[in-house]
């Protein structure tokens, strides 16, 4: 294994690592989310929750498949986030991460317009977000990487301009095709379904690795 890898697994879900920012950050989280759904139950409209939601859902489904990597290839996984924390959940999820990707999608939401039509230099604005933000996490993850917080192992992933497209379109990209698809649907049934399905994949992966097979990531 490498060394970032044997220091991500080092202290893996291990509660004495938690530190005590890490309550006042969840409670902002929490206040957030009720915010959203207080507002939600007097207008009617929960695609803020869904996307919030659908956008964590689809980071847990990465971090997982991530973790899958990790102990098949026994050497790495895509990225890991060795560095300091408060708790690391997975060998490339802490809980930072995790606060993070339950408010992006609620910060992706609210900066769409209430028009359907609404373009911005020619792209649909809900794409031409989905761009926008799914650029700007590259970056900062990139910044995050010459820090060395989050290590990418393989060369396809990382070098060359290809992989940055791979690390744009596989990182990031796709949490926001699936908020858009989500709150698209005219629906709450399906909007709910859909939804279930997301956590639901990662769910069962997890439960098959740590419950049936007893593998760590």
């Amino acid at each position: 294994m490498t060394e970032a890898t044997i220091q991500a697994l080092n202290g893996i879900r291990d509660l004495s690592m938690v530190k005590w920012y890490v309550i006042p950050l969840m409670m902002i989280v929490m206040y957030i989310y009720a915010r959203e759904i207080k507002e939600a139950r007097t207008s009617g409209n929960w695609n803020a929750v869904f996307a919030g939601l659908t956008l964590f859902g689809v980071d847990f489904f990465n971090e997982t498949w991530n973790g899958w990597v990790m102990h098949l290839t026994q050497r790495s996984a895509f990225w890991t986030t060795p560095g300091d924390t408060a708790l690391r959940v997975m060998v490339g999820w802490n809980i930072e991460i995790i606060f993070m990707f339950l408010l992006s999608g609620i910060v992706y939401y609210h900066t769409l317009s209430k028009s359907t039509t609404e373009k911005i230099m020619g792209i649909p604005e809900k794409w031409f977000w989905a761009i926008g933000f799914s650029a700007f996490a590259v970056f900062v993850e990139c910044l995050l990487n010459i820090g060395g917080h989050l290590v990418w192992e393989y060369p396809f992933w990382y070098l060359s301009f290809k992989g940055i497209w791979l690390i744009f379109f596989f990182g990031y990209f796709h949490f926001f095709c699936a908020v858009i698809l989500v709150i698209s649907l005219k629906s709450m049934k399906n909007k709910i379904i859909t939804l279930s399905i997301i956590y639901a994949v990662p769910t069962i992966m997890n439960i098959l690795a740590f419950g049936f097979f007893g593998w760590n990531y």
